[in-house]
């Protein structure tokens, strides 16, 4: 108790003198500042990861097979066996080609996908399933020659549900050097992601997908769904291994791993700039306390005749320091606590007054800049800042102990 009254009046005497007050609210507000943007990078770095495994893997397949020579044509058999494996959720046929399309002089490649009806009701639809209305589906299995496209590749042709298109479609192999051919479909629907994807995929019915392939009966591939996405590179190897024909074996560890390694790169670089930051916002405590027990001297000689015993002395400066960094923690996980919350908004205000795209929807899987607080970055950056304040006020107070009263006392004289 003793320590603490102690240190309260230091720190109040230390705001009195210009130069120390400075050097103390400086330490107070750096780390302030280092905890909220921390907070809020992690939490960004957080939103980024849940966006990857949540939306981008919901649309993108974990496993694709596709044969090594023709097609499946009797895709239900492979479907069987595939199942039998306890990490595979779910299996669906796709026929997947890329094409080009029209609406007047304007042209966009696109890839073009055949997506088997689901079986599912429609609350229990998963995957791409669950980005187009279940109107849209609808129309899509019972119109002939109709498509679904992304509400951004509309965009970029001007085209809306109801209108008409040409699609044009590369021959096959042997008649590679024939004119592409050219399919009449008819907008159904319009599905939104987020992201590149939106640019960049169609989908239609496999009836349809068929006749734009030239393919009589199967599908050009089959798509997993697995229970631990980090483990589809393994479920893929297993599952390919016990097929009957020979397959390409992809996963989305191959074809989008790169995200998740950004991610998790960036993630590790924050915290590298984490203890950084916290460092440097300490110095100040340092620095504080050390000109303080310079300018104390004569009052920790007093209290040591008096016979104030070295360890109340540390306690003093400890927690002296520690007040610095427990203001600055307080208010810096709030505001980071605060802008985690509402950085979407905030990113999307920004946009609209700049006139800009922070990121733009054609390159970036996401939309817009999204945020996932989570308990523990708090826990980790409120921690990490409390240790280092405390470890900053060790020298000072291990220093003040080292005051002589004798000498100390004569030379205030």
């Amino acid at each position: 108790m003793l320590s603490w009254i102690l240190a309260r009046r230091f720190r109040g005497q230390s705001k009195q003198t210009g130069f120390l007050s400075f050097i103390s609210a400086s330490s107070t507000l750096g780390i302030v500042l280092g905890c909220a943007v921390l907070i809020t990078a992690l939490s960004m770095m957080n939103g980024f990861q849940s966006a990857l495994q949540d939306q981008l893997l919901r649309v993108v397949p974990h496993v694709e097979y596709q044969r090594v020579e023709g097609e499946f044509d009797d895709w239900q058999a492979i479907a069987d066996i595939i199942s039998r494996d306890p990490e595979v959720l779910e299996v669906t046929p796709v026929i997947q080609q890329t094409a080009m399309v029209q609406v007047g002089n304007t042209f966009k490649g696109v890839v073009l996908q055949g997506i088997a009806e689901p079986r599912s009701t429609p609350d229990k639809l998963s995957g791409v399933y669950d980005f187009i209305s279940p109107q849209a589906l609808s129309s899509l299995y019972a119109t002939p020659s109709s498509v679904v496209l992304g509400r951004g590749l509309a965009e970029d042709l001007g085209v809306e549900v109801g209108d008409a298109l040409t699609m044009l479609v590369a021959q096959h192999q042997e008649q590679a050097f024939q004119a592409p051919k050219r399919h009449r479909l008819t907008v159904v629907g319009l599905f939104e992601f987020g992201g590149e994807i939106d640019h960049q995929n169609a989908y239609t019915s496999l009836e349809t997908a068929r006749t734009l392939a030239s393919i009589p009966s199967g599908v050009s591939g089959i798509r997993l769904r697995v229970a631990d996405v980090f483990n589809a590179d393994q479920v893929a190897q297993r599952v390919g291994n016990q097929l009957p024909v020979l397959v390409y074996v992809s996963h989305w560890m191959r074809t989008h791993g790169h995200l998740y390694r950004d991610i998790e790169l960036v993630r590790t670089v924050i915290y590298l700039v984490l203890v950084l930051v916290m460092a440097v916002a300490c110095f100040n405590i340092v620095s504080t306390l050390v000109l303080t027990v310079t300018k104390k001297q004569s009052q920790i000689a007093m209290l040591k005749t008096m016979g104030l015993r070295d360890s109340k002395i540390i306690l003093t400066f400890v927690w002296q320091g520690l007040q610095n960094g427990l203001v600055g923690v307080f208010w810096g996980a709030l505001l980071g606590i605060g802008l985690a919350w509402s950085l979407p908004d905030i990113m999307a205000i920004l946009e609209s007054v700049f006139a800009m795209k922070i990121l733009d929807d054609d390159v970036y899987f996401v939309s817009r800049i999204p945020s996932e607080l989570q308990l523990k970055d708090v826990a980790l950056v409120t921690g990490v800042a409390l240790l280092m304040s405390l470890l900053a006020t060790l020298y000072p107070a291990w220093r003040a102990t080292r005051v002589q009263p004798a000498r100390a006392l004569h030379s205030s004289h």
